[in-house]
């Protein structure tokens, strides 16, 4: 292995290490995030001492069920895979005032009035700051434990013995620090080690532990990527504070399901489950507007209903401008791109937006038809007919592919009282008073924005 040297230049955002300082870190492309750290001394495994021996077993033998502490918030154990496990490790992420911290209590307060032991540290509010909190959300009654601290070292030492907690919550983990690590707390190399250290400690004491993090401008978890790689769970809190949807998503989930979302809704007593989020989605919709489709997905293992909004304008600008919410940009280039080369509609003179209302950002590819006939409706100014549901992915010669779990798709939408569905050809439906409309290539939508149809 090799040496590390005692003055490092470390990039706080992707944890790449320089031998000198640079505005720009060559591997992320970040800007003045280059900063010194003293490292540890030299080390080699030449210079440490034999290896004990490893005794390999074969991949059959028995293996005990995991045993899940729910937490009594279904959406968010739902997100989890069931519950808790004890020993796992959870990393949370978002935005500024998503509303982490008050989902967190939340759940502490429930697990406390299950009869668990919840410990909750803040490293960057005082006790009388989460109490107010607590108060605001009507939890100041619950048995949880509480302090201040961001030596790790004091947060262990406090855990010990009699009182082991079932959950301990740190609040964040870019505050805390390690005495013989002397850079700054939240630097990279602060916040491996400290989250080494607790993840290792309660992993052996079988304590579940929750991780806060911070998030860069980008939108990801602040620190070295390695900290994904050392929990078990990484949750990130999406949408807008402006808007009171908040998504929450497992992008890692070794217990469960990724992908999987839950979904609340901020109130003023904080945050509120929705167990039903198509029916929400979809509350303020319209029917029989051009422009607007609804699109079918699959959030991890949950069907959702959500429409999806689409404008198209004339510019006077020489390079139009094309705007998306909720979705890949790039992606709906390929789309625009698909339209003018396989459908012959020309959008390059056009200003384009497109919206996911809900504040929901859609990730899977079965979109593509859902956008396009958006685009369609809004650039012809017809609608697609009432009642009806949308989804494909598309490939670059214009051809519709199956997409996976369509009955599913296609059950929640039935669910909710839609009637028709503009799927890929080959799907197969149940209902006989639920008409598909099947189309293998993009060119057949064109039978569906002819005036009267």
């Amino acid at each position: 292995m090799a040496k590390k040297n005692s003055n490092d230049f470390v990039c706080q955002e992707c944890g790449s290490v320089l031998q000198k300082w640079a505005g720009k870190c060559p591997a992320c492309g970040a800007w003045d995030s280059i900063v010194e750290e003293i490292g540890d001394s030299g080390f080699s495994t030449t210079s440490r001492k034999d290896g004990k021996k490893l005794e390999f077993v074969s991949l059959e033998g028995d293996a005990e069920d995991v045993d899940r502490i729910t937490i009594g918030i279904s959406e968010l154990d739902r997100v989890l895979g069931g519950g808790l496990v004890p020993g796992s490790a959870i990393l949370m992420g978002g935005d500024p005032g998503i509303g982490k911290s008050t989902i967190i209590l939340q759940a502490a307060a429930r697990l406390a009035s299950g009869g668990h032991v919840a410990a909750y540290i803040s490293g960057e509010e005082s006790v009388q700051q989460v109490r107010l909190r607590s108060r605001r959300l009507g939890l100041d009654k619950a048995n949880v434990r509480l302090a201040t601290a961001t030596s790790v070292k004091d947060i262990l030492k406090s855990i010990e013995g009699a009182n082991k907690p079932d959950v301990l919550i740190i609040d964040s983990i870019q505050t805390m620090y390690i005495e013989e690590i002397s850079s700054a707390p939240g630097t990279v190399s602060q916040v491996r080690a400290s989250a080494h250290e607790l993840i290792s400690y309660t992993k052996k004491k079988n304590i579940t532990l929750f991780l806060i993090g911070h998030v860069t401008k980008e939108g990801q978890i602040a620190g070295p990527k390695v900290l994904e790689h050392m929990v078990d769970t990484v949750l990130y809190f999406e949408g807008e504070r402006g808007h009171q949807f908040r998504i929450l998503r497992a992008v890692k989930n070794r217990f469960g399901a990724a992908n999987e979302i839950g979904v609340f809704e901020m109130r003023e007593m904080g945050l509120s489950e929705v167990t039903n989020p198509s029916a929400l989605f979809l509350s303020d919709r319209r029917n029989n507007v051009s422009g607007a489709t609804v699109f079918a997905g699959m959030e991890g293992t949950r069907p959702v209903l959500i429409e999806v909004q689409a404008l198209v304008t004339s510019s006077t600008m020489p390079t139009p401008r094309r705007a998306v919410v909720g979705w890949d940009l790039n992606r709906l280039s390929m789309v625009m791109a698909i339209l003018q080369a396989r459908y012959g509609m020309f959008l390059g003179d056009k200003e384009v937006y497109l919206n996911i209302t809900g504040g929901l950002k859609i990730i899977e590819p079965a979109l593509d038809l859902a956008a396009a006939a958006a685009l369609i409706s809004a650039m012809t100014n017809i609608p697609l007919p009432e009642g009806s549901v949308i989804f494909g992915e598309l490939g670059l010669s214009g051809e519709v592919r199956m997409v996976a779990q369509g009955a599913v798709r296609l059950k929640e939408a039935e669910r909710l009282g839609f009637t028709n569905a503009i799927v890929p050809r080959g799907m197969k439906g149940e209902n006989k008073n639920f008409k598909l409309t099947e189309i293998s290539h993009i060119k057949e939508l064109s039978g569906l924005f002819r005036k009267g149809a």
